[in-house]
């Protein structure tokens, strides 16, 4: 319509969430490296050294973190992400360190859920480079 202020809504060009799926990618890469080089703190530090249940605990928490690396295109990707962080945050039953590692991460992850509320409002409104003219 000539006289409605809105601009006109197109998809973007490119897809702007492949780049922030690498993120999300990345940031899961990097904290499991995070959380498994605890294992030779929670080894030296804690008075019970490295356990059996605190060393699955750290390498399954890892691995899945690894794996969900890979997952990020699924609808259910941001509530596994979450709940990875639950249980790293968790962690601090575990040994301090890991529960300090689960709250610095989860500063990153509420970043990010930021971004991701940010980029969802700049496609509803056109404001990405892809949609402009």
């Amino acid at each position: 319509m000539p006289g409605n202020p809105q601009p006109e809504f197109r998809p973007p060009a490119n897809d702007p969430w492949k780049g922030f799926r690498g993120v999300l990618s990345g940031t899961l890469v990097l904290e499991a490296i995070v959380v498994l080089l605890a294992l030779p703190v929670v080894a030296v530090v804690n008075s019970r050294g490295l356990t059996w249940f605190s060393g699955t605990y750290i390498c399954v928490l890892a691995l899945l973190m690894i794996l969900g690396a890979g997952v990020q295109g699924r609808p259910w990707a941001m509530k596994f992400n979450l709940t990875l962080q639950v249980f790293t945050i968790l962690g601090f039953f575990v040994d301090t360190a890991l529960g300090v590692i689960g709250l610095l991460f989860g500063a990153v992850w509420l970043y990010i859920l930021y971004l991701r509320k940010d980029i969802t409002r700049r496609i509803e409104r056109g404001l990405l480079p892809g949609q402009r003219d």
